[in-house]
């Protein structure tokens, strides 16, 4: 009861506080927070990235030809792929997870309740490659579940975590799991996505995205301390910390963030391995985009609804900057949706001088300065990604579209999820559906 309080009052304060600097500071005051908000968030992004470069990165000798480290005791380590009808993708995606150069491994394949082909492709696989063993669910349960039940049945210490269409690169297993066997108090290390589909402007922007966006506010959260969240699409584990927290949460729509705060929540610490790729579909559609970035925004409402009581915690104080960040970003959200509205009256009826929105478009100083920012955090990304994937110099293009596309959609998700989780009064199962998966693959 105490938690819906809470957050009826955190939705209150994202509703109410940009109409109330409106109404006692003008709308000069709104536009300018909807202006300097990201100016601000793209300098400490930049800035984190750079320390985590500067400091450890550069110093990082790596080759895609390159073995991974050496693991200590060279324990066995268990890649757990959860599928959902992942016929087309799944074959691949295992033979990808069987060829790793580090030889003590498992793979465990989850068919969660496939209604195509999949379930028959993986036992036809299962005669071919002993190191690979099938669990069958009846029905879909949910990618949650289906991770449960692969740990559940894991002989090993350490989990390694993919999708059923993500492709390892040869040496990722051993760059994720070493900083669990270095770190006895890192409970999760995450990995470096990479965009295998480019056919559309939709991936193309992706590209550059998951590494000026993605990878550069990794790095810097890794540096102020806390991870918003590691990625679903590879990820390694340390049982004993999955354990404590009570692995992934059935009912929340994106697991890959409540793990994180969980995790976090229970002092572990979260590491982002960039050396650790894998290549990855994404949407390459609008329809694709929204239904992906929709359901990201709902989680992230979801996991922020679940640890409001981190703010009356001492010992928790370490989550809140997670938490004051999401509630800003979502604020900035409806202050922005707000000046919009604000224009649109404007355009059919006179407005109050304090209210009068002239025009969407920055002026042509502020403006500059907010492209200028955006094109240093895409320069300081290619800097630090470029020998991770080195044609990255020419998402530069695609990637100044990124503010109109993305911003938008960002803007759109929020207001459709935001109040929803805050208002809704009981959890369901989360259960999947296959997502767009892009129109064209390239290698990653």
């Amino acid at each position: 009861m105490i938690d819906r309080i809470i957050a009826f009052l955190i939705l209150c304060l994202v509703l109410g506080a940009p109409i109330g600097l409106l109404a006692t500071l003008t709308s000069d005051v709104l536009l300018n927070f909807v202006f300097f908000y990201p100016l601000f968030m793209s300098g400490i992004w930049i800035a984190g990235g750079l320390y985590f470069w500067f400091i450890w990165e550069r110093h990082w000798k790596w080759s895609p030809a390159q073995p991974g480290p050496w693991l200590k005791g060279s324990p066995l380590v268990s890649i757990l792929i959860p599928c959902h009808d992942e016929e087309e993708h799944a074959e691949e995606t295992i033979l990808a997870a069987l060829q790793q150069d580090y030889p003590h491994i498992e793979v465990i394949a989850i068919n969660d309740g496939s209604t195509d082909g999949t379930a028959d492709l993986l036992d036809r696989l299962t005669a071919y490659h002993p190191r690979l063993r099938v669990i069958h669910l009846a029905r879909n349960q949910g990618k949650a579940m289906a991770l449960r039940m692969g740990a559940m049945a894991s002989r090993s210490d350490y989990l390694v975590c993919i999708d059923g269409d993500a492709m390892l690169e040869p040496n990722a297993v051993s760059y994720l799991v070493a900083p669990l066997i270095d770190h006895p108090r890192v409970g999760a290390v995450t990995g470096n996505p990479r965009i295998r589909t480019r056919s559309t402007l939709i991936g193309r922007i992706q590209v550059g995205e998951f590494s000026s966006i993605i990878g550069l506010t990794k790095r810097a959260q890794r540096v102020y301390g806390q991870i918003y969240s590691v990625s679903g699409v590879v990820t390694a584990f340390r049982r004993e910390a999955l354990e404590r927290v009570g692995y992934w949460s059935l009912d929340m729509i994106t697991e890959d963030i409540d793990i994180t705060w969980k995790l976090q929540r229970d002092q572990w610490s979260v590491f982002f391995e960039p050396r650790a790729l894998c290549g990855v579909l994404m949407p390459e559609t609008l329809n694709g985009l929204w239904r992906q970035r929709r359901r990201w925004a709902q989680g992230g409402a979801e996991v922020l609804l679940k640890n409001l009581d981190c703010l009356g915690s001492w010992e928790l104080r370490r989550m809140w900057p997670l938490i004051i960040e999401f509630v800003m970003s979502t604020i900035w959200a409806f202050g922005l949706a707000l000046v919009a509205l604000l224009w649109l009256i404007g355009l059919i009826m006179p407005m109050p001088d304090a209210l009068h929105i002239p025009s969407l478009l920055l002026p042509s100083f502020t403006g500059m300065v907010l492209a200028l920012m955006c094109m240093l955090q895409f320069g300081v990304s290619v800097l630090i990604d470029r020998k991770y994937e080195p044609d990255l110099s020419h998402s530069l293009y695609w990637i100044v579209w990124y503010p109109f596309v993305y911003w938008l959609i960002s803007l759109f998700t929020t207001l459709v999820s935001f109040p929803k989780v805050m208002l809704r009064t009981r959890r369901r199962r989360a259960r999947w559906t296959s997502p767009d998966r892009g129109i064209k693959k390239e290698s990653s």
